[in-house]
């Protein structure tokens, strides 16, 4: 199933998180394919493997996930039922769509600051005040010496030590860092959320979702049947 990608005038920033979006998303899948090839032969080639393999493959894919789901939003791949929206005039299904952006709008803003408010203490942050939206800061426990289960800390990262757990040396990688795709990724969310309401209410875009997907691989199926 694809989505339909749109070539839209961009500015600077849309550009710079377009590459970041397909940059991570094929480093991220390299890196887990390349990590799950090397625990194989290992387990099967030499009866040893990557005790780290199994937990930075799972971390991976977290990130993996929440680009996507970003990266879905950039060229309208997620799926939704649209049944309702082909039973209505034109008028109806566009005030309707717009009701669903304003509700993933809000959606959206709820994920971000559950995301920062989980991720904060364990960088050493205040998660934010007030049950919905945020209305200030509060003096969270400090959680960054927390570490991962087995990934080991990397030399190169050691500078962080004395900022984040007190001049302690880190035995494995802090649980701060591959965390902190929860704040970022829900604001990638939000981020392409912003910019796919824009494109609706510009009318260049229909709305958030693959239309007629099901239709389209029929036809598709179909043309390609009697081309044979």
């Amino acid at each position: 199933m694809s989505g339909h990608t749109h070539t839209y005038a961009q500015s600077s920033l849309g550009r710079a998180v377009n590459t970041l979006e397909e940059t991570a998303l094929a480093l991220i899948l390299g890196l887990m394919t390349l990590v799950t090839f090397v625990n194989v032969v290992l387990r099967y080639g030499f009866n040893t493997s990557l005790i780290w393999g199994l937990e930075l493959t799972l971390v991976l894919f977290a990130w993996l996930v929440l680009f996507g789901i970003s990266y879905g939003f950039k060229i309208t791949a997620h799926l939704g039922v649209d049944a309702v929206l082909n039973m209505v005039s034109s008028r109806t299904r566009r005030i309707m769509i717009l009701l669903t952006t304003v509700a993933c709008l809000i959606y959206a803003l709820l994920l971000l600051k559950g995301a920062w408010d989980y991720w904060a203490p364990f960088a050493g942050l205040d998660a934010t005040t007030g049950r919905w939206f945020p209305t200030g800061f509060a003096n969270s426990r400090d959680q960054a010496w927390y570490e991962t289960e087995q990934i080991p800390m990397l030399d190169w990262l050691r500078f962080i030590e004395p900022v984040f757990n007190q001049g302690e040396a880190y035995e494995k990688l802090p649980r701060f860092i591959p965390y902190s795709i929860l704040p970022f990724g829900a604001a990638l969310i939000l981020f392409r959320l912003i910019q796919a309401t824009l494109r609706i209410l510009r009318g260049t875009q229909d709305s958030l979702i693959v239309s007629h997907e099901a239709e389209d691989a029929v036809d598709e199926a179909a043309a390609m049947s009697r081309k044979g």
